[in-house]
């Protein structure tokens, strides 16, 4: 008989080139021939099944690659709502980046940084009166209770509570003044509707960050009225306070007159005598002498010996030691 060429397919025979590597790389060789055979065989037998389910599997990742691949940008958290675990799901919210969902769960993606927004309403004081009121919120939501604030109010939570719980603290506060008290009060008024509205956002997973109050406008009637009363008050204040400086000048000249009058008396008690007098006359000749515009004094003038004031010069012929010249000495002889 002839020998038939031998199988790769099948196993060596034991203990044939078991322990040369030469027969370890045939195995190894036989063994990825027979995986890519078998995957040629299935691919051959189920071309147009396998070929299906890969474009199938490619068009579900595409149609849902928004759903699957969610980017949160910068200052955002994200919410998931799972349908068949659970619904919303409130132990934590996502953060920035790339983040991967199941297709069949949702992300909401909240804006998470400090935000600002106008409002402007009418409350009505304690006597009726209509308040025009313009204020500007500034908040931003409770990233930690993120999924809480999503499943209890919703993605429209500044038109369903931040608004509404400031125009109601307002109106419970400002219903408690008169036009007079809103128009003087502003700034205590706000304070007290922040700490108001602060606690109650607080419970709603919204964190009040300022409130800033932009314009009260009263009834044009009512503001004037409030404005000539005010303008009426600080004159009274004027007035009071130059009755008050009036009598602070009449304390200060009475003082002025009773020196004077001690002065008089002391001196003329004393009496006016020649000494004193000349004493006078050389401190007036003192202060002339400082003057910028002397005058030409001649001492001793009289038989009281005062100053006499001749003539007036300006400080540039006025009398010096330099051009001082000394009387001459009359002649005997003539």
């Amino acid at each position: 008989m002839s020998d038939a060429p031998p199988d790769p397919s099948n196993p060596l025979p034991s203990g044939a080139g078991s322990s040369t590597p030469r027969g370890g790389q045939r195995r190894e060789r036989s063994l990825g021939a027979r995986i890519k055979r078998n995957a040629s065989e299935i691919w051959a037998d189920n071309k147009l099944l396998l070929s299906g389910t890969l474009l199938f599997a490619a068009f579900f990742i595409a149609f849902f690659w928004n759903h699957i691949f969610v980017m949160i940008r910068s200052g955002e958290a994200g919410v998931v709502f799972r349908p068949f675990t659970g619904g919303t799901y409130t132990e934590q919210s996502w953060g920035e980046g790339l983040n991967i969902v199941a297709p069949w769960n949702r992300m909401y993606i909240y804006n998470a940084r400090v935000q600002q927004v106008p409002d402007k309403f009418t409350v009505l004081s304690v006597d009726g009166l209509a308040v025009e009121v313009e204020v500007s919120i500034r908040f931003r939501p409770k990233r930690e209770d993120l999924g809480l604030l999503h499943k209890n109010i919703g993605p429209d939570y500044i038109e369903k509570i931040v608004k509404p719980e400031i125009q109601s603290q307002f109106r419970f506060i400002l219903g408690q003044y008169t036009p007079e008290q809103i128009y003087t009060s502003q700034g205590f008024i706000v304070q007290t509707v922040k700490q108001g509205a602060l606690a109650q956002l607080n419970a709603r997973w919204v964190l009040l960050d300022n409130l800033l109050l932009k314009s009260v406008k009263l009834p044009q009637t009512v503001a004037e009225s409030i404005e000539a009363k005010l303008r009426a008050q600080q004159l009274a204040l004027e007035y009071q306070y130059r009755i008050e400086a009036e009598q602070m000048e009449k304390r200060r000249k009475q003082i002025e007159a009773e020196g004077i009058m001690v002065y008089n008396t002391i001196v003329g008690g004393a009496g006016l005598d020649p000494s004193f007098l000349q004493f006078r006359g050389i401190q007036a000749t003192l202060d002339l002498a400082k003057s910028p515009n002397s005058k030409v004094i001649v001492i001793g003038g009289g038989e009281s010996g005062l100053p006499l004031i001749l003539d007036g010069r300006t400080e540039t012929n006025a009398l010096t030691p330099e051009n001082l010249v000394p009387p001459k000495t009359p002649d005997p002889a003539k």
